[in-house]
């Protein structure tokens, strides 16, 4: 099987697949501090884990064939190559950088400065649904990501995550707190913690597709071309309320990764 790991700089996600199926998946919080002998431990656990029964689930034998993973965060980086090298030397590892093939065309000024991880949704996102189309991904910052009708990644926007502005409202307004991510019972709140929730919720839902519809009149003649891909962990709480949002992919990093996989694979 192969395992896929994609670090995000709050949580990491980490996909197993028996072929092109999605066998299991986890998110992790992302801690720097943690080493590469804990992460091991980590993902041993994981794997090996019982069901609620006791009894052993499908993925507990599963043996680990090879690695892809993306990263984020640098340092954290840095301990998963260790955790490839000294626990799955024996299995073809693939660590997405600059290099390594993923047959996306980055169409930036500076094509290093885009995260791996919205290269591997483009392409996750192109191979799925074809182009025209834009991927938002709903993590600690809420990124937007163009890919033209070649599959060509030709830029994006990023704008603050929905957490972010939940802590950041709650840490500055003297009256305000940091409050539950959920759907209030109106958007006109009748008290404070609703409000905030209608403006976390709707707010996000209105830049959106405020964003989505400007992003898709530059890149095609025809915007209702393109296709719209929600995917991150946050996407679930917006998919109801962005209408311009056409379908919910929660594993499409995880795909783009076994994609990467597949053409870096040593022959």
């Amino acid at each position: 099987m192969l395992l896929t790991i994609d670090v995000g700089n709050t949580q990491t996600t980490l996909g197993l697949f028996g072929g092109e199926e999605v066998v299991e998946t986890w998110r992790i919080s992302t801690d720097p501090r943690r080493t590469a002998d804990e992460l091991a431990v980590l993902l041993h656990g994981l794997m090996g884990s019982q069901g609620a029964n006791g009894s052993r689930t499908a993925i507990a034998d599963a043996k680990v064939e090879g690695l892809a993973i993306c990263s984020s965060v640098p340092s954290v980086l840095h301990e998963f190559r260790e955790v490839a090298r000294r626990y799955y030397g024996d299995v073809p590892a693939v660590i997405v950088e600059p290099g390594v093939k993923t047959g996306v065309h980055v169409l930036m000024d500076n094509p290093k400065e885009v995260g791996a991880d919205r290269i591997v949704n483009a392409l996750a996102a192109n191979h799925l649904y074809g182009g025209p189309c834009i991927v938002v991904d709903f993590g600690t910052a809420t990124t937007f990501d163009a890919v033209n009708a070649r599959g060509d990644y030709v830029g994006g926007a990023i704008a603050p995550g929905i957490e972010i502005s939940v802590e950041a409202l709650g840490n500055r307004g003297a009256l305000l707190r940091k409050i539950e991510l959920t759907r209030p019972r109106n958007v006109i709140g009748k008290n404070t913690v609703e409000g905030m929730q209608s403006g976390i919720l709707y707010g996000f839902a209105g830049q959106v597709d405020g964003l989505v519809d400007r992003m898709a009149r530059e890149l095609s003649k025809d915007p209702d071309d393109v296709q719209v891909i929600a995917t991150g962990g946050l996407a679930p709480l917006v998919l109801g309320e962005a209408g311009s949002l056409d379908v919910h992919e929660p594993w499409l990093t995880l795909i783009g990764l076994r994609l990467v996989f597949e053409r870096n694979r040593p022959s």
